[in-house]
């Protein structure tokens, strides 16, 4: 929700808005990506029709964030009216899945406005309600950062209330660009916390709740956050600093390479998912829907489309893959539209450890849904988490790369 003269001056925003109403009166709101599955996921099937509904609803971009805010609404009205009546389960369930729907609300407004401020405040709130009702620990973290007495917020999960002197491994979960930390965990049945594991989730710069307080992303400072949330996980008294790993997805691919780059041998290895490591993010920027450059000019603090053009030319991992210690996994679609799998093998090249490099036939960015290879084959999240689980547990780490085909088989062929 961007008015001529606010927020980042995109050519192609301001020329095709009219094809993009077009598209998702004809396509719906996932006219870009699958938002309202990826969304929802977290709080269960409870949440499927209040995400549908608003699916219905949106007929134009401009519909978006008030019908999300509208449903996140509802949702926060039940879930108070629960908590009042003593129903503690109910209240959580509600309270968490309006934080995910003020989550969803947020992303279309690129400048920080009345709008924006109140959905994000909202948010918060919500999910903080949520952590408070929810029968296992979460902790609501600041993570001291850079000057001027700035943090990244966070949530630290426990898998269950920790004994005396018990320490739990960790995952560090990034996201991409156009939801929050919010969306990293899952209500129930996260995969990581039933596996024993914790599951840190944060806001990096230009990220969720960073944007609002104008903690911008730069070419370099995801190296910097990782290091202040290693830093503090490693002092936290239930975290086990020599079992941690790093996980991200979407562009929390490259955010997630770039903090293993930073972390070195401190941590047992990264796990990303649906890639983003083009160097310069020409596809992204150029070739996908407006509002990927819209997001990301929004999460650098960029309105002049010129400037911020030279200054996405920095993003590139080609110098940082060098110093990654870690193993590494990489999920992607063989047909990923946001950045080239191309870009990924150069990658790969120059990452000295051990790597696996897992492509699903025929699937786009978002695995799932697009061939029968994320369905016949392995499930993207469980193999992600499985493998995340054997690093912390010390197990040899493969090296290869794998083609998963459209009947769901995988065949592997060593990396040399």
């Amino acid at each position: 929700m961007t008015h001529a003269g606010s927020g980042p001056n995109v050519k192609r925003w301001n020329e095709q808005r009219w094809v993009l109403d077009a598209v998702i009166q004809t396509i719906g709101v996932e006219w870009d990506q699958p938002r309202l599955a990826y969304t929802m996921y977290p709080a269960g099937i409870d949440a499927i029709a209040d995400f549908r509904a608003v699916g219905a609803k949106v007929r134009k971009f401009a519909d978006v964030h008030g019908e999300f805010a509208a449903a996140a609404r509802r949702r926060e009205i039940h879930a108070g009216q629960f908590e009042k009546q003593g129903r503690r389960v109910a209240a959580r369930e509600s309270y968490f899945i309006a934080a995910l729907l003020y989550s969803a609300a947020r992303w279309p407004i690129f400048e920080n406005n009345e709008k924006s401020i109140r959905y994000n405040a909202r948010m918060v709130a919500c999910y903080d309600r949520f952590a408070a009702l929810m029968n296992r620990p979460i902790e609501r973290v600041e993570i001291p950062f850079g000057t001027r007495g700035r943090s990244l917020p966070g949530y630290l999960h426990l898998p269950r209330e920790p004994r005396p002197g018990e320490k739990f491994p960790c995952a560090i979960s990034i996201d991409g660009m156009d939801a929050s930390k919010e969306i990293m965990c899952s209500m129930y049945g996260d995969k990581f916390l039933e596996r024993g594991m914790a599951n840190f989730i944060y806001d990096g710069p230009g990220q969720g709740e960073c944007t609002i307080r104008e903690i911008f992303v730069t070419e370099n400072n995801h190296m910097d956050a990782a290091l202040s949330v290693y830093g503090w996980l490693s002092r936290h008294p239930h975290i086990d600093k020599d079992r941690i790993v790093v996980r991200g997805v979407s562009f929390g691919t490259y955010f997630g390479l770039q903090a293993a780059a930073a972390l070195g041998n401190r941590i047992r290895g990264a796990a990303v998912s649906f890639v983003c490591h083009e160097p310069g993010m020409h596809a992204l920027m150029e070739m996908s829907s407006p509002t990927f450059k819209m997001r990301f000019m929004y999460m650098a603090g960029y309105t002049d489309e010129k400037l911020f053009d030279r200054f996405r030319k920095k993003f590139t991992l080609q110098r940082q893959a060098a110093k990654i210690q870690c193993p590494v996994l990489i999920q992607a679609g063989e047909d990923d539209e946001l950045s080239p799998l191309e870009a990924t093998d150069e990658l790969l090249k120059k990452v000295k450890a051990p790597k696996m490099f897992v492509v699903y036939e025929g699937e786009r960015h978002a695995i799932g849904g697009n061939n029968l290879s994320s369905y016949l084959g392995e499930n993207w999240f469980t193999m992600h988490a499985d493998w995340c689980l054997d690093r912390i547990d010390g197990k040899p780490a493969p090296n290869e790369r794998v083609f998963i085909n459209a009947l769901g088989q995988a065949v592997a062929v060593p990396y040399r």
